[in-house]
């Protein structure tokens, strides 16, 4: 059989190799600590969970959804409005999406054209270069660079290539490099969307995982944001629901209803009780988020002081639950640097060259231990002598 020349796009997926390793290295007996995917060790709330099971218990939960329920809806008005202060969202400017990563790929598909360009962040989250690779469109890289503290700086961007540019892909806190935005960023991001009539996506996916007092926002809190552009806002990391797969896509109402018609040429919906534990989240109360933050505040700290003691670079790490870290000693293979920190340390991370070319000389550390399975994993790191 000839396969889909789309796959050819795609190079192997380094998360599968490093688990396979990963085993190999557990059935010789070794001990492993994986910081290499972002999976929360953290339990969802309890009223969440019960909320789930409830509604599994009525058989009417069972049929196909079609739509998400009216409840759910007014739950994410009532959720940005009471989080964010984001006010006049309407159920037009709200769609659910079975995660992030299902609901980019979605909304590619149903904006682009074969030969469309997308702006993507460099280094990035491998999900916004695949979702566009998939629709058949190009790639324009933008950089994330230490000289601006990981931050988009829109002034780099290549005015013919911005003209050209079907939307902008901006996530902030950043998935791999940790930065945070701010609404200088945010206002000319805005400025930049105008001049070049092109639509930003943001993933808002860590506002409620950010360090030193500062406070997660949404997009639309800044002037203009409404008119240029859409946010995917996740439930999987505040509310530990990864596996739920629960997130939304909100904002311009033209951009919802084509990715609303493209979904229902091949999907019946959310699982009507997952629904109702995204209502039972976002309705809830939110200590236990709160409280959340200030543990991964600890987490983060006990792995960058770690680091940093034994001679490494004091890693960018002021949101998400990542810390970016560059390679030690003059190291710039990131690659080679993993397996043989795998190898010699039994500590797995995620090289940065995966996340796009600016990635080269850096990993990417997921704070999914308590701080002391952190220095635990620093001291294994430091006795190997990388």
């Amino acid at each position: 059989m000839r396969f889909s020349k789309r796959l050819d796009r795609f190079g192997d997926e380094v998360f599968a190799s490093l688990n396979a390793r990963r085993r190999e290295l557990e059935a010789q007996g070794r001990e492993v600590i994986d910081l290499s995917v972002g999976t929360p060790d953290f339990e969802p709330p309890a009223h969440v969970k019960e909320a789930l099971v409830e509604a599994a218990k009525d058989s009417n939960m069972w049929k196909y959804a079609l739509a998400d329920l009216p409840e759910l809806t007014q739950a994410v008005i009532d959720y940005y409005a009471s989080r964010f202060g984001v006010e006049g969202l309407e159920p037009n400017m709200i769609m659910s999406v079975n995660g992030t990563q299902e609901g980019m790929g979605r909304m590619a598909s149903a904006l682009l054209d074969e030969g469309d360009l997308v702006l993507v962040p460099d280094p990035c989250y491998p999900l916004f270069r695949a979702s566009a690779l998939i629709a058949g469109a190009d790639l324009a890289f933008y950089p994330l660079s230490a000289e601006t503290n990981f931050l988009p700086d829109v002034s780099r961007i290549d005015s013919a290539v911005a003209d050209r540019a079907k939307y902008m892909v901006v996530s902030l806190p950043a998935n791999p490099v940790g930065s945070v935005g701010t609404p200088e960023v945010y206002a000319q991001i805005i400025e930049f969307a105008r001049a070049h009539d092109l639509l930003i996506v943001h993933d808002n996916a860590y506002s409620d995982i950010i360090f030193d007092g500062v406070e997660g926002h949404s997009f639309f809190e800044n002037e203009g944001a409404s008119e240029v552009g859409v946010e995917f806002f996740s439930l999987s990391k505040s509310f530990n629901m990864t596996g739920a797969r629960v997130s939304f896509l909100v904002g311009r109402p033209d951009v919802i209803a084509a990715v609303r018609k493209l979904r229902a040429q091949s999907d019946y919906g959310m699982f009507l009780p997952i629904q109702r534990a995204a209502i039972a989240a976002l309705t809830g109360p939110r200590e236990q988020v709160r409280e959340q933050e200030r543990r991964y505040q600890e987490r983060r700290d006990a792995l960058c002081d770690g680091l940093e003691s034994i001679g490494w670079e004091r890693p960018n790490a002021h949101g998400s639950m990542f810390v970016w870290a560059r390679l030690p000693h003059g190291r710039t293979d990131s690659m080679a640097f993993c397996l043989e920190l795998m190898e010699k340390a039994g500590v797995i991370v995620t090289p940065g060259a995966s996340f796009g070319p600016g990635g080269e000389g850096f990993v990417r550390m997921a704070l999914v231990l308590p701080p002391e399975g952190l220095r635990r994993a620093v001291a294994a790191i430091e006795a190997s002598g990388l």
